[in-house]
């Protein structure tokens, strides 16, 4: 949190995301998010997320 606000103002109520821990992903205890999985996050009295993940695609220039 430190090192992010020295390049941004952080307000109460923001959420940090720092991604996945060192380690994680070689455990093969969790699975990666596949297509058609889908996250959702609420939080009281802000609101609710939903996000459902599609397959990747290069973008047009790049095909």
């Amino acid at each position: 949190v430190y090192q992010l606000s020295q390049y941004m103002v952080l307000e109460p109520g923001d959420l940090v995301l720092t991604g996945t821990p060192e380690g994680v992903a070689l455990s093969g205890r969790f699975p990666y998010l596949q297509a058609g999985d889908v996250v959702e996050l609420e939080i009281e009295g802000l609101g609710r997320q939903r996000h459902a993940f599609t397959p990747w695609a290069p973008p047009e220039g790049d095909r």
